[in-house]
């Protein structure tokens, strides 16, 4: 191994640890290096040639854009819902996947409580599940809302990968991190050496400058696509009018009324991630592959992060765009600001925050860090709030993601009843939109965004959702061109993805 190269733990530490154990425990094997200038993108195309994954930051601030993670040969996959299905080739590691308990998020706890690794310091989201949380988990989490016959696909995806390579933006650092199992009666010198032999093969397609994959073919001819809609124009704004008539009765506040847009896709569905990518960098940008599933996104917006005890949820509601000039970029931000309207959706949705977080966190905690602050993104800018509070020791990452989950901005408010009516006014399950993609780590933390700015890929078809938040006031007509302007970008990288060779 090159003189360069910093692994941890040593061969040494690693069979200590191995005599210790009568049963097998996880170990990552992590390489510090200072690699040579490569995108995430460019990597994750040399390196993964079926299922895994990739998630990116590539705008924001230092709270919500630092790192990029690549995982690539999950070692476990888990898919979790009325009927399980477990997927690994470790024997170990098959057992201690199974889940327990009565939910899906029961058992994805069941399966990260034993799976927790020996304390050795490894980068963020480099040791954990990275996956979807479909919107359909509310069925679990709320009794209150019913669910419709014949909505049974999983509530929970999710990867374990035997390696990872994580990006730090900030220090301009990357590591390499392989899991080992240690302990049991296993071989320590046949495991050490087979997760040194996997760093070094990762190290190589990385140096090898000479090879670098091409950006998103913009230019080839091919048949346009034909779009579908869940919803006609008259049924959507049918819906609306129902929620209205909701909302004036004094059920609810807010709720938000969606529908999908689909149209076949033949074509590799790592295109449309790069064609968003070019199109919408964000804070939350991924590309998970299931294998018969592929979902890529560009989401501005986190649902919950836990991290060393602290909760913290993101509420971000009003939006500008960016100006061409640094006066009318300003003008436009104190423009937002000055929005009555905007201000009183953001204001609610950060109280809904302090109430989501209240349920898990230390009494007189949480507080918003920050209120009302304009954060500026390549082609808009939002209103954006901070909300933190301390994790109550009764409670994990898990129960925190439940209190936030799903979003307000995307149910509504009060959010059992909102989800309620989107139930009773929305033809077809939500899937992966309005759920969560995110990392629950073995060592308790977790971070995930909103799915929105969303595609799916699915049996030769792809899949965006997009919906409107309907207020008293709401028009519409106007509802109906929101979903059609939130689309477009999703519609477009859909387009661009069938050009794709």
């Amino acid at each position: 191994m090159d003189a360069a190269f910093t692994i941890t733990p040593s061969y040494e530490e690693f069979c200590v640890t191995a005599e210790r154990q009568d049963n097998p425990v996880l170990v990552p094997l992590c390489c510090e290096h200072p690699l040579p200038g490569i995108s995430p993108p460019d990597l994750y195309s040399r390196l993964c040639k079926g299922r895994g994954f990739l998630l990116e930051s590539m705008e924001g601030s230092e709270r919500t854009a630092r790192s990029s993670v690549i995982g690539i040969d999950p070692v476990l996959s888990l898919s979790l819902g009325e009927e399980d299905v477990i997927r690994g080739d470790e024997p170990y590691l098959r057992v201690a996947g199974s889940p327990e308990g009565s939910t899906p998020l029961e058992k994805m706890r069941s399966v990260l409580m034993r799976l927790s690794p020996l304390p050795v310091a490894v980068p963020r989201y480099a040791c954990g599940f990275v996956g979807c949380f479909t919107y359909d988990l509310v069925h679990d989490l709320y009794p209150q809302v019913k669910r419709c016959p014949g909505r049974s696909a999983p509530a929970i995806r999710c990867m374990l990968a035997r390696d990872a390579i994580v990006f730090d933006r900030l220090k301009g650092w990357k590591f390499i991190v392989s899991h080992l199992i240690a302990g049991g009666g296993r071989e320590p010198a046949d495991a050490y050496r087979e997760g040194l032999e996997r760093i070094r093969r990762i190290a190589s397609a990385i140096a090898a400058r000479d090879r670098s994959s091409a950006p998103p073919p913009l230019s080839i001819p091919g048949a346009v696509p034909v779009f579908s809609s869940s919803m006609t124009r008259a049924a959507f704004e049918a819906a609306v009018l129902r929620v209205k008539e909701e909302i004036a009765a004094g059920e609810i506040f807010q709720g938000v009324v969606s529908r999908r847009i689909d149209c076949d896709y033949p074509a590799d569905p790592f295109a449309i991630y790069t064609a968003l990518r070019a199109m919408n960098p964000g804070p939350y940008l991924y590309y998970l592959d299931f294998g018969g599933m592929q979902i890529a996104g560009s989401s501005p917006e986190m649902l919950v992060r836990v991290e060393k005890g602290t909760v913290t949820t993101v509420p971000i509601a009003g939006t500008r765009p960016r100006g061409q000039t640094p006066e009318e970029d300003d003008r436009l931000g104190r423009e937002l600001l000055a929005d009555e309207k905007e201000r009183a959706e953001h204001t609610m949705l950060v109280d809904l925050a302090r109430n989501d977080l209240g349920r898990v966190c230390r009494y007189g905690s949480v507080r918003p860090v920050s209120f009302m602050d304009v954060e500026r993104y390549s082609h808009v800018q939002h209103i954006v709030s901070v909300v933190e509070g301390e994790l109550d020791s009764r409670y994990d990452c898990f129960d925190a993601f439940a209190s936030c989950f799903p979003a307000g901005t995307v149910s509504g408010a009060p959010k059992i009843r909102a989800m309620q009516i989107i139930e009773a006014v929305e033809p077809s399950p939500r899937g992966v939109y309005a759920g969560a993609v995110g990392y629950a780590g073995v060592d308790g933390s977790l971070e995930c965004a909103i799915a929105i700015r969303t595609v799916v890929v699915e049996n030769g078809t792809a899949s965006v959702q997009v919906g409107a938040g309907i207020v008293a006031d709401s028009v519409p007509e106007k509802e109906w061109e929101e979903t059609e302007n939130k689309a477009r970008a999703m519609l477009r990288a859909i387009e661009i993805g069938r050009q794709s060779p």
